[in-house]
């Protein structure tokens, strides 16, 4: 009777545990659902946009910040509906197109992309050397221009003689910060 007892006590603690965790999971499916797909919407446009080199406004980060939202999302996603994810393992479709996004994941992450780096890269490591008159003059300004306008914004220049690194060195700044400065360019409206 004891041993009866006990079992019966163990079912309605398993029977609260699992009521617990549907709760849990139901609760879990009505935000993760929508917000992998809000997300994926959202990815997909900027995506797009950015496949054909539009750069207005704040797609770039956008799309980069909302995939961190987008994998919260998908993750939990698949942690509310488990179950029905780990039965995709016996079906060999679903198989085939998992596997083949791992493996698209590792070549576009390991394999190397060619002979020759990023030119932005390149573009960018020239111009950092570059002293600020050369920089100046691919800009469309005059290097006094150019020095007036960072002065405003905080940074002093000892000599248009310098270069992009040197005066970023100088202000306790990155090279990349100084350059945007450079050729930052009021918008049309203004």
């Amino acid at each position: 009777m004891m041993l009866c007892r006990q079992m019966e006590v163990f079912d309605n603690a398993n029977a609260n545990s699992n009521q617990t965790f549907d709760t849990m999971n139901t609760s879990m499916k009505s935000w993760a659902t929508p917000l992998a797909t809000a997300t994926f919407f959202i990815l997909a446009v900027t995506g797009t946009l950015m496949f054909f080199k539009v750069e207005a406004g704040f797609i770039k980060p956008v799309h980069e910040w909302l995939s961190w939202a987008m994998t919260a999302g998908v993750a939990l996603h698949i942690f509310a509906n488990w179950k029905s994810f780990t039965g995709y393992f016996s079906r060999k479709p679903a198989l085939a197109i998992i596997g083949t996004g791992l493996l698209v994941t590792l070549l576009s992450v390991f394999v190397p992309s060619g002979d020759h780096a990023n030119p932005r890269m390149n573009m960018t490591k020239a111009l950092a050397s570059a002293r600020l008159e050369t920089v100046a003059e691919i800009a469309g300004e005059n290097s006094a221009a150019i020095v007036e306008k960072l002065g405003s914004k905080g940074i002093t220049v000892g000599q248009p003689s310098m270069s992009i690194r040197e005066i970023a060195s100088q202000n306790n700044k990155k090279d990349m910060e100084v350059l945007a400065l450079i050729f930052d360019k009021p918008s049309k409206g203004h």
